[in-house]
């Protein structure tokens, strides 16, 4: 392939399926195009399992291509029956306009905004979904779409074969995304729609519906689902998802993430989520036989992208000083007040109330189990008290586990 930008994306993976793979590639070859990809805005943050989505939007912006960002506040109130066993909680418009200006300060630190010809376009596609006369859509839209060819989709067909309920709402969901690409399309000159490989069917519609519309030819292309190593879903913890937005998780526990990965998955990890060059990234692992230090750079590249620079040395110098035996700076803090501590507090309340674990049986099988330790002092008995004297400068560090430390932290 001799696009500079589709190979990037097949050297590092990001690239599945193309409706046309030849012929963009000598668009692309030609003049610089733009493509889109949508998200919907069910959260105040998206989580991890959206960000290879993202590093294909910022590749785009390398190869000199211009990226648009839809952001779903009209789908969104639809939901995307797509990989779903059921209908997704319907949000009202304010909730979902707060997620999507709470959800573009990520957009706005990964992607280059700076750059006049390659800078984001950010969409929304309420402003035209909420404004459309359902009889009139009907006609010009519906008409080019078959009750036949939509059974056969994926996103309704393992539904039905589930024999779970798919509403009448959510089955109208990939014409909704079709006729977004039309918009897009039409307005804006986007020829590419990217989307995840559960996608294909919705985009394959927008191609479709641009061809038969405005006899004009579109582009369709997927990236892979991610599937780890060890069967879990990507992004997804004991802790619960990892979010992208720093209110929700803290830049520390982020590159904790990245640092805790599989070994099997640390080579996708660092053609997936960091910018090393592809040849770059086999050279080093030919290099380097220690699989930790690997993974700390996969843990140091991925913070640097969202969070910058100093976010990553804070907080890969915090995970040193944490398993060396200092007190880490950046670590994830739970405030305590003055006053609940004056008289001395059980080690168990302690736990329980900052929410480390959930009940006290659950604490005290934990420090039986040696598995608490405060300043990297062990645990031994379930009923100490904790008092004042045992905060340095008002704080001390209480860890769970091998991986799990908080700092508590009188207010």
């Amino acid at each position: 392939m001799k696009n500079k930008f589709l190979s990037e994306m097949k050297n590092r993976g990001y690239l599945n399926q193309c409706t046309d793979l030849k012929k963009l590639s000598d668009i692309c070859d030609k003049k610089t195009i733009s493509g889109y990809i949508g998200f919907d805005c069910t959260a105040s943050s998206l989580h991890v399992g959206s960000l290879l989505q993202i590093m294909i939007l910022k590749l785009m912006q390398k190869h000199g291509h211009r990226p648009i960002v839809l952001l779903g506040g009209g789908t969104t109130l639809i939901g995307d029956p797509s990989g779903k066993d059921t209908t997704r909680k319907i949000l009202n418009q304010n909730i979902i306009k707060n997620n999507i200006k709470s959800i573009k300060k990520v957009f706005s630190k990964i992607l280059n905004t700076s750059n006049k010809k390659t800078a984001p376009i950010f969409v929304d596609n309420a402003d035209w979904l909420t404004k459309l006369n359902y009889i009139q859509f009907l006609r010009d839209i519906g008409s080019h779409f078959t009750i036949n060819k939509m059974l056969t989709f994926d996103s309704v067909k393992l539904r039905l074969e589930r024999e779970q309920s798919l509403s009448y709402m959510e089955f109208n969901y990939m014409i909704l995304q079709a006729y977004d690409f039309y918009q897009l399309f039409k307005n804006n000159n986007c020829i590419l729609q990217i989307g995840g490989s559960d996608q294909w069917g919705n985009i394959v519609n927008g191609v479709d519906l641009v061809r038969r519309i405005l006899q004009k030819e579109a582009f369709g292309l997927t990236s892979p689902l991610i599937t780890l190593a060890s069967g879990a879903k990507m992004g997804k913890t004991e802790r619960g998802a990892i979010w992208l937005n720093e209110d929700q998780l803290s830049p520390y526990d982020y590159w904790q993430f990245w640092r805790n990965t599989d070994d099997r998955d640390v080579k996708n990890f660092l053609n997936f989520f960091t910018e090393i060059d592809p040849e770059e990234i086999e050279n080093i692992i030919k290099q380097e036989k220690n699989i930790n230090n690997l993974k700390s750079l996969l843990a140091n590249e991925a913070t640097k992208i969202l969070h910058g620079e100093d976010a990553a040395k804070r907080a890969a110098q915090t995970a040193k000083d944490t398993f060396e035996g200092g007190l880490g700076i950046d670590l994830p803090e739970i405030k305590i007040r003055s006053n609940e501590i004056k008289k001395g507090i059980n080690i168990l309340d302690l736990i329980t109330s900052s929410k480390i674990l959930s009940s006290k049986s659950e604490a005290r099988r934990a420090i039986a189990n040696k598995g608490v330790r405060i300043d990297n002092n062990i645990i031994e008995d379930d009923k100490q008290i904790i008092e004042l004297k045992d905060f340095k400068k008002n704080v001390l560090k209480l860890s769970f586990g091998k991986k799990k430390h908080y700092l508590i932290k009188i207010i």
